[in-house]
């Protein structure tokens, strides 16, 4: 395959995977709107980076070695649920704000705001922790990628999936921190935050009782 037949195929495929609602997108939403743009964005560059160390034993061939030892993702299922656990209890112990304090701060929370290194590690280990993503990378890799491939096209094609997955969740972090979007938001902010954290405790205990095919 080409490195442009392979690029439109990957695009199409992996754009539709970030978009698709998962933990990734309930925590970028969760953490913009309750920290706002700098924070979300941050995560953003996290889940990123996550996505890196799924790419890079993808293409080394380990993908296939991890999506077919149930250990392994067995392993990483109890690694990855109870950190996704841990994320909603967080977000379910979100409290209201006071007036005072809404109406002077230019951002959700912002005394509260997590630090850089620990918004990356967040989105890092949210992307990192997921279980299911050996057995996307398997089968996305399987239709692109052949033996005889060049290391630099590999490499291309990594790079490219990684900006599409920072393009996307920037582009969401964005669209929720835009003043009169993040305002409507705010109204109910630790509702939202606590709905959110829900979701994610949800998250956490599918994929605890699933079962990975």
């Amino acid at each position: 395959m080409d490195l442009f037949t392979g690029l439109l195929l990957i695009t199409s495929i992996h754009l539709l995977a970030a978009a698709s609602p998962g933990p990734d997108f309930v925590l970028v939403s969760q953490q913009t709107l309750r920290h706002g743009k700098k924070t979300g964005l941050l995560i953003s560059l996290g889940i990123t980076l996550g996505l890196s160390i799924h790419i890079v034993y993808s293409a080394f061939g380990l993908a296939a070695v991890i999506a077919n030892s149930a250990m392994a993702l067995w392993a990483i299922k109890i690694l990855g649920g109870g950190y996704l656990l841990y994320l909603g209890y967080q977000g379910l112990k979100s409290k209201a704000q006071p007036q005072s304090a809404t109406d002077t701060q230019p951002e959700p929370e912002q005394s509260t705001r997590p630090g850089s290194a620990k918004s990356i590690g967040s989105g890092f280990l949210c992307n990192a922790l997921n279980p299911k993503a050996p057995v996307y990378f398997v089968s996305l890799f399987t239709l692109v990628l052949s033996p005889d491939m060049p290391l630099y096209q590999i490499a291309v094609y990594g790079v490219w999936m990684m900006v599409i997955q920072l393009g996307w969740f920037s582009s969401v972090v964005l669209l929720l921190s835009r003043p009169k979007v993040n305002a409507g938001f705010q109204r109910f902010g630790h509702w939202i935050d606590r709905v959110l954290g829900g979701a994610m405790i949800a998250l956490g205990l599918k994929l605890l009782t699933s079962k990975i095919n």
